[in-house]
């Protein structure tokens, strides 16, 4: 997904000053039944440089079953097909695959990864929402390796003059940016609002908000037709039609947004974590004048989308379990730590975000955390890429106001009704 690469590419100054961390300390536990070897791990362009000497570490202690690093191209898009044409052609090329969270339901179902044993794995020290991305039909396939959860980003040195709190509701969100950012020469709100994956986060996290769903849990079942997902369509745009959230915003990505609020254009901004560092670094107008809090809903706190990628087996792997061991590697405390320090990635281990030193050089963590357990995946679904593109297309015109609320929630419910179906 295209906020990964942003999030990598804005903390590339973070990831070169604590490139000097030790090596990592780390024993696999006993292995499970499979064959043992040499590995190639396939993941999306690392443009902090952050993976490399992880897999050197593990290379060290195990010179017999080395890991190859693939690095595919930094669009998400690009990496999914490259993974999907390597692994539908019957390859054993990759062993382990960094995946997004929203490709493992349709990877899963397709047969391309193989399910895992859940006793493999530390789950229950991760957070806990995070383990239901990497799950399909009620199985394992995938270990969470990075998490993400969107965050409400806001001029705190505005809302202090004006005797303001940050909101905790969209009906306090849309008053403060329709009276107040006027007021200081500010656009009031923006999200990614572009027609691309950031969108469909954009809209699924509206209509959560709300208290709605897309689909029910199992990915067949279409939920969308309800009050809650009008309400959510029609929080944004309301926005749009009363002017507090700026037509520029609709050709908005996560790069785009961030600059406008850096810029010092913007009261409120939605993004990821990546974020916080890059606002408050050298060159942005708004260094030391910003907070952030988690989402605001409908009646009180939102409801993020979780973001993140996952680590799964190829179906066609030879090496199973060095491949399981590897992954037990990557989400291991020690390495889960350089994660965070080396790669500004959010990590999957609940234990790193109440670490004072952590919290001290990243101060976003907790309300992080807090909106990370709040948080919930995607539309689960086999056709993922269809459902995506269905809800992107019916948010484009609700929100250039050519179809209602009310006219995009029908227009949701009838073409995902058909992509449930294959139709």
């Amino acid at each position: 997904m295209r906020w990964m690469r942003a999030l990598r590419r804005g903390v590339l100054v973070a990831a070169v000053l604590l490139a000097g961390c030790s090596d990592v300390a780390w024993s696999p536990g006993e292995p499970p039944a499979g064959g043992r070897g040499p590995l190639t791990f396939a993941t999306a362009g690392d443009l902090t440089h952050y993976l490399a000497p992880l897999v050197d570490d593990w290379n060290r202690g195990h010179r017999e079953e080395p890991v190859t690093l693939v690095e595919l191209p930094d669009s998400a898009d690009e990496t999914r097909a490259q993974m999907l044409s390597e692994l539908r052609s019957g390859s054993s090329r990759f062993d382990v695959l960094n995946l997004d969270v929203a490709w493992t339901s349709e990877f899963a179902a397709a047969g391309l990864i193989t399910p895992l044993d859940r006793d493999r794995f530390a789950l229950d020290a991760f957070l806990s929402p995070v383990v239901d991305t990497a799950t399909f039909d009620g199985r394992l396939y995938a270990v969470p390796y990075v998490t993400n959860a969107g965050l409400l980003y806001y001029r705190a040195d505005v809302l202090e003059a004006a005797g303001e709190k940050p909101p905790a509701t969209w009906a306090e969100l849309a008053r403060q940016a329709r009276t107040l950012a006027p007021r200081y020469g500010l656009a009031g709100y923006a999200g990614q609002l572009l027609p691309y994956e950031g969108l469909t986060v954009n809209i699924t996290e509206a209509i959560q908000s709300a208290g709605g769903t897309v689909l029910r849990d199992d990915g067949t079942r279409v939920a969308v037709d309800s009050d809650a997902a009008r309400a959510g369509l029609a929080f944004l745009a309301d926005g749009l039609r009363e002017g507090w959230i700026p037509t520029e915003a609709l050709g908005f990505k996560e790069e785009e947004s961030r600059a406008a609020f850096e810029e010092g254009r913007l009261l409120f901004l939605r993004n990821w974590p990546y974020v916080y560092a890059e606002a408050g670094g050298p060159g942005s107008k708004v260094a030391g004048r910003f907070g952030a809090v988690p989402l605001p809903g409908l009646d009180g706190p939102g409801t993020s989308v979780l973001g993140g990628s996952n680590l799964a087996v190829s179906a066609r792997s030879k090496h199973p379990a060095t491949a399981a061991d590897f992954i037990a590697y990557l989400t291991s405390e020690p390495v889960q730590r350089q994660v965070l320090t080396r790669g500004a990635l959010p990590p999957v281990r609940a234990s790193l975000y109440d670490d004072p030193s952590l919290v001290a050089s990243h101060p976003y963590l907790p309300i992080l955390r807090q909106s990370v357990l709040a948080a919930v995946p995607r539309p689960k679904s086999a056709r993922y890429d269809q459902v995506s593109l269905v809800v992107q297309a019916v948010g484009q015109d609700v929100l250039a106001l050519r179809d209602t609320p009310e006219e995009g929630v029908r227009r949701l419910a009838r073409e995902l009704s058909a992509v449930s179906n294959g139709s």
